[in-house]
């Protein structure tokens, strides 16, 4: 493989890249622990970043609690976001070892 064809490559994979990021900020995917009065729900963007916390009433008397559900919610919105991160990359065409 010459320089140039190196060239066009990596400037394919940063046109791929770009266009997943761009989807990805209006990506929001959402989150939840607890069940029944003690649920929470964390909606994150396709980035990661929070934009939603919703806490029912009933855990605002139990701080531990409340900070448990929290953190599982987040990681659970988490989770997701990495799944959707993977298939909007798949469907570009964009593996993992093309980026590193």
């Amino acid at each position: 493989m010459d320089m140039q064809q190196i060239m066009k490559k990596a400037q394919d994979l940063q046109n791929k890249m770009k266009e997943a990021q761009d989807k990805l900020e209006y990506v929001e995917v959402t989150g939840s622990a607890g069940g029944g009065n003690y649920s929470v729900k964390v909606t994150l963007n396709g980035k990661g970043v929070a934009k939603k916390c919703e806490i029912d009433q009933a855990l605002m008397d139990d701080k531990s609690m409340l900070e448990d559900i929290t953190i599982a919610a987040f990681n659970n919105a988490k989770n997701k976001v990495d799944e959707t991160v993977n298939t909007i990359m798949q469907k570009l065409g964009i593996s993992p070892d093309m980026l590193g």
